[in-house]
């Protein structure tokens, strides 16, 4: 690599430095989340933790605030949970 070749962070690094920064929301209601895959089509595997698992609101917590955050991370296509 030479001095002007730009330096490529891997998408897997860039989601978890994501998921490190909207981390303390979700644990500020007992949850947690853990990066589980990222695919190769940019699909995103989050495990919900803690709080989350059973909560009622689980699901508008992963659409309306994990899953917005992370797709603007270039690359990512969508995320979903798994058990």
């Amino acid at each position: 690599m030479t001095a002007s070749e730009p330096v490529t962070i891997p998408l897997e690094a860039r989601v978890a430095s994501v998921i490190e920064a909207i981390r303390p929301a979700i644990r500020s209601d007992g949850g947690d989340l853990e990066l589980v895959a990222v695919a190769a089509d940019g699909q995103v595997q989050i495990r919900l933790l803690g709080a989350c698992v059973g909560c009622p609101s689980a699901d508008a917590t992963l659409h309306h605030f994990i899953e917005r955050a992370l797709v603007e991370v270039p690359g990512v296509s969508g995320v979903i949970a798994v058990p």
